[in-house]
């Protein structure tokens, strides 16, 4: 996100004193922010505003976030940070695994709500910058006899064969294939792999990176794919072929 344009954050919740907490805060720190108390008006806001993220509590009164959040992620491509009760555990790991980018439990800091939508959003810039537009996406990557379906999120290796990925395995991949020979930093590569996946925890990005090389360098000790570029990053050294 430029740093010139303010985001425009759709706060949704049900408790008036909720929600003009967190658009006070949010305002005091350059943000734009758009009230909901329904799913009613939080559809409104997204027709009426070019949203760039929503904050979205899963305990509404009478309605069920958890169904508004799947809508949303399923109509739209916006960023979602969900709150959740203290003891919600198993509502927090639904809401990330079907809809959500992340969440922050109840009650909060306001200094930790808006770290958590400052990251979210870097996240997505991240991607704008290294991956294709949603219009533009390839079906799938080829490189070196292997394919990575991005429509069915499979991995096939040269000889046929399917090989499991973690999600953030998937993700990491897939921004390897879209810039190839390009030097990715570690920073990228972790905002890159977290983007719309289930881990419920962050992973180390080079814990993943060798896990990744298990998976699909023939010799894992000595990578001809995923090469470490020294203080920097890594680059995908690979020729890949896009498949629209």
């Amino acid at each position: 996100m430029n740093a010139t344009v303010q985001p425009h954050i759709l706060a949704v919740d049900d408790d008036p004193a909720m929600r003009q907490l967190i658009a006070e805060y949010l305002r005091d720190n350059d943000m734009r922010v758009t009230t909901a108390a329904s799913g009613y008006a939080m559809t409104q806001a997204l027709a009426e505003h070019a949203i760039d993220l929503v904050v979205l509590d899963l305990r509404l009164e009478n309605e069920d976030g958890m169904q508004l959040a799947r809508k949303l992620r399923e109509e739209s491509a916006v960023p979602i940070v969900i709150l959740t009760g203290k003891r919600d555990e198993a509502d927090r790991i639904m809401g990330l695994e079907l809809a959500a980018d992340d969440y922050i439990t109840k009650p909060f800091s306001s200094r930790e709500l808006l770290a958590r939508i400052r990251a979210v959003l870097r996240r997505y810039q991240t991607a704008r910058e290294v991956l294709p537009s949603r219009d533009n996406m390839p079906r799938a990557y080829r490189f070196d006899g292997w394919e990575l379906n991005l429509r069915t999120r499979r991995l096939t290796a040269p000889g046929g064969e399917r090989v499991e990925l973690t999600k953030g395995e998937f993700n990491l991949l897939q921004a390897f294939c879209a810039a190839p020979q390009r030097i990715l930093t570690r920073d990228q590569l972790l905002d890159l792999s977290r983007l719309h996946s289930a881990e419920v925890y962050d992973r180390s990005i080079d814990v993943q990176i060798l896990r990744l090389r298990r998976k699909v360098e023939p010799d894992p000790s000595k990578p001809r794919y995923i090469r470490t570029e020294r203080g920097v990053g890594y680059v995908f050294n690979a020729l890949v072929d896009v498949l629209h």
